[in-house]
C-alpha cells in the first residue's frame, strides 16, 4: 500500500489539471503555425479573376513607393495625376505625393470630433422639435381657452348664450371651406 502511494506521489488533481493546460497550449502552438504557414502561401497570385486587376494596380502601387525616390523633380500634372488616381480614405495626402499613415491619436481625435459634431447637431434638432412642439400646444391651448370662454358665456339668467354658440360654429365652418 505504501509502495502504491510512492510510486503516484505528486500525480494528483493539480498534476492532471497541469498536464491537460500543457497538452491545449501545445495545440495552439502547433495549430498557430498551421495558420501562419497558411496565410503565407494564401496570397500568392491567387486572385480571383473579376478583381485581379485590382490586387495588381495595388501591388504596384506598394513597389512604387518602396522604390527609393529619385532626386528629379516631379512636374504638376503628374503629382495630380497621382493624387488622382490614389484615393485612400485611410491616408491622407501632402503636397508632394507621398503618402503619410495618420498616427493612432489623429484617428482619435478626428473620431472624436465627428462623434461630438454629430452629438452637438442631434442635440439642436431635438431643441428645435422640443421648441416647435411646445408652440404648438400653446397655440391649441390658447384656441381652446377662446372657444371655452366664447361657448361659456351665459345670459343674465344664466342660461347659455345660444347666438354665441351659433357664430362660432359658423366662424369654424367658414374656416374650414
Amino acid at each position: 500500500n505504501s509502495l502504491f502511494f510512492f510510486v503516484f506521489t505528486g500525480r494528483g488533481f493539480a498534476f492532471r489539471r497541469k498536464q491537460k493546460i500543457e497538452r491545449q497550449y501545445r495545440k495552439l502552438l502547433k495549430k498557430g503555425r498551421k495558420v501562419h504557414s497558411q496565410q503565407n502561401d494564401q496570397f500568392t497570385d491567387t486572385y480571383p479573376e473579376h478583381l485581379k486587376h485590382l490586387y495588381l494596380a495595388e501591388e504596384e502601387m506598394l513597389k512604387r513607393r518602396r522604390r527609393p525616390p529619385d532626386n528629379s523633380v516631379l512636374s504638376e500634372e503628374k503629382l495630380n495625376k497621382e493624387v488622382e488616381t490614389c484615393t485612400f480614405s485611410h491616408r491622407s495626402v501632402t503636397t508632394k505625393g507621398k503618402f503619410k499613415k495618420k498616427t493612432a491619436n489623429q484617428k482619435a481625435k478626428e473620431e472624436y470630433e465627428k462623434i461630438k459634431a454629430e452629438r452637438a447637431k442631434k442635440k439642436e434638432e431635438a431643441e428645435k422639435r422640443k421648441q416647435q412642439r411646445e408652440e404648438a400646444q400653446r397655440l391649441y391651448k390658447q384656441k381652446k381657452m377662446e372657444a371655452y370662454k366664447i361657448l361659456s358665456k351665459k345670459t343674465k339668467r344664466g342660461q347659455p348664450n345660444l347666438n354665441l354658440q351659433v357664430e362660432f360654429l359658423l366662424q369654424k365652418i367658414q374656416q374650414k371651406t
